[in-house]
């Protein structure tokens, strides 16, 4: 395509010959020719475009070009957000999955499920009873895809995927290699009160777990349109009614998402996330990597939670929230701060207390314990 071409698709300006036939993106130190384009939108990647092959380069909006570039380097996009531009370049450059079309003769498909048009279910995939599988899904290897559940339009589904009985899948959701979604929820009771109730209420463990009774999980897992879920990715059943993903949220790799845990639009989850049953988290809201989440807590809309922080309480929306346990972000800086001083306030404390004997006539604090030994 042309130069013109992908800057009309960035919404971005072209400075010099348009005309350019642009065959591939790549980094400015790996361009093989002209058919290039070299991708400097940050900085330090400027500095490599004197010596690059392509003929053509992104960069970001004021960026300052190395001396005698232009001559190089004949055509330029200019974007005003980089990392949003390479969304789009990506896009245009993108290299899909294969996928054969058709269902192979060694996937197995109920005979009961309904199979939309346009489909790919590679090899060794497996779709159950009275599944519906939506126009133009793309089904790999080893996918397993349990009775009664929908796979929307458009969807993707890695290899290892193991969509659960009854789960509703949005359109053009992607599911990477080995996610699960559908599981069973970790839900368990004791005849009696036991280990855990006691010492939420206490502080102590009075009550014993002699018997460990499971309750069943009957609900399913519903995920809106454009959801992606990571690899390793868990996701719970219900287990009266559905834990629930928003449109547009996206889940990183090994993340845990509990039963009954509702999920708003436009969240990103990162990696080692781990959602307790029945939370409630609003929209947009940003957990990033190893966030850890009790149950039964909300998380207001365009919220955002610090790495490796451990959330035990509610979080008022549009908020920002750090530390283990979390707490609001000025307040977290402030016990950082006072952590630090803790050595110069011992010091400090040390010295007042050799001044305070140095002034009692009889070597010692009053009640306190006699002045160290100077021999």
């Amino acid at each position: 395509m042309k130069l013109s071409e992908i800057a009309a698709a960035l919404d971005a300006q072209v400075e010099g010959d348009a005309s350019i036939e642009i065959r591939r993106a790549a980094h400015p130190s790996e361009a093989e020719g002209p058919e290039d384009l070299a991708l400097a939108m940050d900085k330090d990647l400027l500095a490599l475009l004197p010596g690059c092959k392509a003929v053509a380069a992104v960069v970001s909006e004021g960026a300052e070009l190395p001396e005698g570039i232009r001559g190089a380097i004949r055509g330029i996009i200019v974007v005003k957000r980089p990392r949003y531009a390479m969304a789009g370049l990506l896009d245009l450059f993108e290299r899909p999955v294969h996928a054969e079309p058709g269902v192979h003769p060694q996937a197995f498909v109920d005979p009961t499920a309904r199979v939309g048009a346009n489909v790919s279910i590679a090899p060794f995939a497996y779709v159950g009873p009275q599944a519906v599988i939506g126009d133009n899904a793309i089904i790999l290897p080893h996918v397993t895809v349990g009775a009664g559940a929908v796979i929307g339009e458009g969807c993707l589904l890695h290899p290892g995927a193991r969509i659960g009985e009854r789960v509703v899948m949005g359109a053009r959701c992607i599911i990477h290699p080995n996610a699960a979604v559908g599981n069973d929820g970790f839900s368990f009771v004791t005849p009696e009160p036991g280990s855990v109730e006691s010492a939420k209420a206490t502080g102590r463990v009075v009550g014993t777990n002699v018997l460990i009774r499971r309750v069943n999980s009957i609900g399913t897992v519903v995920l809106g349109d454009d959801v992606e879920i990571g690899a390793g990715a868990t996701i719970d059943r219900g287990t009266v009614t559905a834990t629930r993903i928003g449109s547009g949220t996206k889940i990183d790799n090994l993340v845990q998402i509990g039963h009954n845990v509702q999920v708003g639009t436009n969240c990103m989850l990162c990696g080692h996330v781990g959602i307790a049953g029945s939370t409630v988290i609003g929209d947009r809201v940003v957990l990033a990597g190893k966030v850890g989440v009790a149950d039964h807590v909300k998380i207001g809309s365009d919220a955002v939670v610090a790495a490796n922080s451990g959330v035990g309480m509610d979080i008022p929306p549009k908020s920002v929230w750090m530390g283990y346990p979390a707490v609001p972000r000025a307040r977290a800086f402030e016990q950082y701060k006072g952590l630090a001083r803790l050595k110069r306030l011992f010091a400090d404390v040390a010295d007042l207390k050799s001044r305070v004997r140095a002034l009692d006539g009889k070597g010692t604090i009053s009640g306190g314990a006699p002045p160290e030994s100077t021999e």
